[in-house]
């Protein structure tokens, strides 16, 4: 039975919020996790009881989901809840006396600099399979070169068109978060590195920047696959996704004197809190100098 409340939330949130599809497609699963788990009784969203929200709390818990899956799931009904307080007139939220479990959250993982230096020439250093097309290593290059020389999310990097470098400013539009566009400046490594790989691969300049070698727009994963190769031949002694490159890009800008406010506008984030926990690697690598180096530390 199709459920009207849900597909008029989400009719919301793609047509007034400009949510992305991945938000949209994360709160669509959510809320699909919550109606399995209640089946047949499930009493409808205006019906359901705080209780009914700690039950399935309770059941995920038991099943040992992190506490950011947990919480992502219950964003995507605390959302709902409040839109329809707002737009639909419901009394009260559910969810208000529903407890989550705490963020436990570490400090980012990161490369160092010559980390960074090794994984980037790799593409390049590696024997080519003769059955891909030549201009395969090329487009890895530029990948990994435009991640780390612009802090993409992976849902950013593979939503780049041809049309989206635009080199005589030396700068990329990105199509972020809620649907936001930033211009983000581009280094000389990473305009020629794309250079190279738009030279032997017949893009269409309409279409998409990174195509797999079947010629369609590259997803996600294979950003991920592509990048998991490098790393097993690389002396990197951990493992290495899209999101450790841009905490690397970012950490490597506040070694170097960056100010958080503009690292926050180069990465996209609506809030500098979500910045600030960068700082917190700089400052720990303060103290360890500090401490080995200071004669009274």
């Amino acid at each position: 039975m199709e459920d009207d409340t849900l597909n008029r939330f989400l009719e919301y949130l793609e047509t007034e919020q400009n949510c992305s599809v991945h938000t949209l497609e994360t709160y669509g699963l959510s809320f699909a996790a919550f109606l399995t788990w209640a089946g047949s009784g499930f009493p409808g969203w205006r019906n359901c009881s705080a209780d009914l929200f700690r039950d399935w709390l309770y059941e995920a818990l038991k099943k040992g989901l992190s506490p950011a899956t947990i919480r992502l799931r219950f964003a995507a009904l605390r959302s709902l809840y409040t839109w329809l307080m707002k737009r639909e007139g419901m009394p009260s939220n559910p969810l208000a006396d529903v407890s989550l479990p705490k963020l436990r959250r570490g400090l980012p993982v990161y490369l160092n600099v010559r980390q960074m230096e090794e994984l980037l020439e790799l593409p390049l250093k590696t024997p080519v399979d003769k059955r891909q097309p030549e201009w395969l290593p090329w487009r890895d290059a530029a990948i990994l070169e435009l991640f780390y020389s612009c802090g993409l999310r992976l849902s950013e990097l593979t939503a780049l068109n041809a049309g989206s470098v635009q080199a005589h400013l030396e700068c990329i539009r990105i199509t972020g978060k809620g649907r936001k566009v930033r211009l983000v400046p581009v280094g000389e490594p990473a305009l020629e590195a794309i250079a190279n790989y738009r030279d032997r691969c017949d893009l269409d300049p309409r279409g998409p920047l990174f195509i797999s070698r079947l010629g369609k727009r590259m997803s996600g994963r294979s950003v991920e696959q592509m990048l998991e190769k490098y790393i097993k031949r690389s002396s990197i002694p951990f493992n290495v996704s899209p999101h450790r490159l841009r905490h690397s890009f970012a950490t490597h800008l506040l070694d170097a004197g960056a100010d958080l406010r503009s690292v926050q506008e180069l990465l996209g984030h609506a809030s500098l809190s979500t910045t600030q926990i960068y700082t917190h690697v700089t400052k720990s690598r303060m103290a360890a100098v500090y401490k080995d180096a200071h004669p009274r530390a």
